[in-house]
């Protein structure tokens, strides 16, 4: 374990849109300092480095990795396994934006590598870290049926992916560590609309608790929408992800009451960064481990091959 005042040198792999923010926000977190980053283009990379001074530009991980303790890796997510490997070889913490890979076998392999070397592995679901759905969280109920809603315009930048792995596998994340409880069965749709992958799509998940989820993704609807809605014994609740606002539902003898549960708004990302550095510095579990992902992972691939195959109910393991 690292002295609680000692600070953790830090790097980024991939400068795109979100390792630029990652770039960012690093120099913002106490108890990190930002060393490093890397992308395969000179020009993005000499360009943010001379925004960030205190930071050497790479354009090879493999120089920018042993000059820090813990890396982001916000690359397409065909490099993560290849670049987490090296990365944990060597005995770095590492922060891999979702999906945590491509395939259950490379996810397996990077968590036993991450367990054998004794280092932090957390995946960079951000939802996690929204302060709304922490308030949810707080409630402490057992959620009987959720209906998650993450709709929006399409983008050409996520055309190669479809939008299971890219959208809907948030909200998979999310539904996995509310109801806590082995998974009896999944149903999934889907439809290609724009790209070669699902646009849309739908899976209505059932645990073996008795509670049920519904999750609807597409990137076909003009306005964007981020909502999740959650039923639990005496009351509703619903979340706005993008407004990060969360109203209760509650029975007050005949009639139903609404309260604006307060929410202190915080940047989801600066939460997240912040609590990955506390990890390294306290050796404590991240809020979204590898192990968790993987679980996110198994289920997104499993509703993609239904959409694919039109077959349905498949164990997930």
């Amino acid at each position: 374990m690292r002295p609680m005042n000692s600070k953790i040198r830090v790097g980024v792999i991939g400068v795109g849109r979100l390792g630029s923010i990652h770039t960012r926000t690093y120099t913002n977190i106490e108890g990190a300092e930002l060393v490093g980053i890397c992308d395969l283009s000179p020009e993005k990379v000499e360009e943010m480095a001379q925004q960030y001074r205190h930071c050497q530009p790479f354009q090879h991980y493999s120089q920018l990795i042993p000059q820090v303790d813990a890396l982001s890796i916000a690359t397409p997510t065909e490099t993560h396994h290849a670049i987490a490997k090296e990365a944990l070889l060597a005995g770095k913490h590492l922060l891999i934006e979702k999906p945590i890979t491509t395939t259950l076998a490379q996810a397996d392999e990077l968590l036993a590598l991450a367990e054998k070397k004794g280092v932090i592995l957390q995946v960079g679901h951000i939802e996690r870290f929204n302060s709304a759905l922490e308030a949810v969280v707080q409630q402490g109920k057992p959620p009987r049926f959720i209906e998650c809603d993450r709709l929006g315009p399409f983008s050409p930048r996520v055309a190669n992916i479809g939008v299971v792995i890219d959208l809907m596998i948030h909200d998979i994340d999310i539904v996995l560590s509310l109801v806590q409880s082995p998974i009896r069965s999944i149903d999934a749709v889907g439809l290609k609309i724009l790209t070669q992958h699902e646009d849309i799509a739908n899976a209505r998940i059932r645990f073996d608790s008795g509670a049920v989820a519904n999750l609807t993704a597409s990137r076909v609807t003009p306005e964007t929408l981020r909502k999740i809605r959650i039923f639990q014994e005496g009351a509703y609740l619903s979340l706005d992800y993008v407004k990060q606002e969360l109203k209760v539902y509650r029975k007050n003898g005949d009639q139903i009451s609404c309260e604006n549960y307060p929410i202190q708004k915080e940047e989801p990302i600066k939460k997240e960064l912040a609590s990955f550095i506390q990890c390294i510095q306290n050796g404590s579990k991240p809020v979204v481990s590898g192990e968790e992902a993987r679980s996110a992972l198994a289920v997104a691939l499993e509703v993609v091959r239904q959409i694919n195959s039109g077959q349905e109910n498949k164990t997930v393991r």
